[in-house]
């Protein structure tokens, strides 16, 4: 096994993302990539998120910040300069979520700060969130990447996301700020002095040294350009948001869902459903829309997925057909 470290320099979301893809899309060998990079001023929000309903978005970009949709699940997150976000990327026969948690836990707790692990995707410090994950699993390598929060400017953060009060009242709390922390709030950490105990921790936990790779040579690949202009297209970010109204909601443990759906009264069938969802598996969002596509609508699709793909589309067409 190889151990190879990938430190961006640039703060543009587009160009962040577009590396991340690249790695994905690498031979396989035997190499667990720990790749770390900076976003300004930007709300990512997930794969299946509908922008409007997750951030203010005239408020982000009049400010000059960036909306940016990543591949993966979850729900909308916001970075600045005081965010240090991670991505684990590595074939599958040794892709590992608590070992690659392991990594930033140890090097938080070389501060003398204990960390534990909360609900779908968080980590959780003094009992409140600083860090928060999604995974993918690509058609070589998965990738699992998260955030932590170090120094970030709380106020931003409450001003451009929207965040629905079921969400807070799920987790107990009253309100954004009451819910996360910022580690420097706790111990002398900043973001500069973070990144060499990751790298340091991600040689003690996975028993190896790790090969520095070249940030530029990555950015010159045609691929990360390809990619990037994908990433801030219109239709990525926005494409078939704009007309989503919501006919019907649901919340439960795996995330929250809202459906649209188009219906054609004379056929009696559902032409088309576009589902806002913030679970980890944005797969089993898409089996739904595409299972409801073309649907009766006094007969709900049947299908043979199982896990928890399968009690998600279960959910969600028993949420239309209730």
């Amino acid at each position: 096994m190889k151990l190879q470290v990938i430190i961006g320099k640039g703060w543009d979301p587009y160009w962040n993302l577009s590396v991340e893809n690249y790695l994905l899309e690498q031979p396989v060998d035997e190499t667990v990539t720990m790749y770390l990079w900076h976003n300004r001023r930007t709300v990512v929000i997930g794969r299946n998120q509908n922008p409007f309903a997750e951030c203010n978005v005239e408020a982000l970009v009049a400010d000059g910040g960036y909306l940016s949709r990543r591949m993966t699940g979850g729900g909308a997150v916001y970075h600045d300069e005081g965010n240090m976000n991670f991505s684990f990327v590595a074939p599958h026969s040794l892709y590992d979520q608590l070992r690659q948690f392991e990594v930033m836990r140890q090097a938080v707790a070389s501060y003398g700060l204990s960390t534990e692990l909360s609900g779908r995707n968080d980590v959780l410090c003094d009992g409140r969130k600083f860090s928060g994950n999604a995974f993918h699993k690509g058609r070589n390598h998965g990738l699992h990447h998260g955030t932590v929060l170090i120094g970030g400017n709380v106020s931003d953060m409450q001003r451009y996301l929207k965040t629905k009060p079921s969400k807070l009242q799920r987790h107990g709390v009253s309100s954004v700020r009451s819910r996360v922390v910022n580690l420097s709030e706790l111990a002398d950490v900043t973001v500069q002095n973070l990144m060499p105990r990751m790298v340091e921790a991600f040689e003690a936990v996975y028993g190896g040294k790790a090969v520095m790779v070249d940030y530029d040579a990555i950015m010159q690949e045609d691929f990360v350009k390809r990619q990037h202009d994908v990433y801030a297209s219109d239709e990525w970010l926005y494409g078939r948001w704009r007309n989503f109204e919501s006919r019907c909601h649901g919340s439960w443990d795996w995330g929250d869902a809202d459906v649209s759906l188009t219906v054609d009264e004379s056929l009696g069938r559902i032409t088309s459903a576009v589902i806002a969802s913030d679970s980890l598996h944005p797969e089993a969002v898409t089996a739904a829309e595409q299972l409801l596509a073309g649907a009766r609508v006094d007969e709900p699709p049947a299908f043979d997925h199982n896990g928890e793909s399968g009690t998600i589309i279960n959910d969600i067409i028993s949420l239309i057909y209730k």
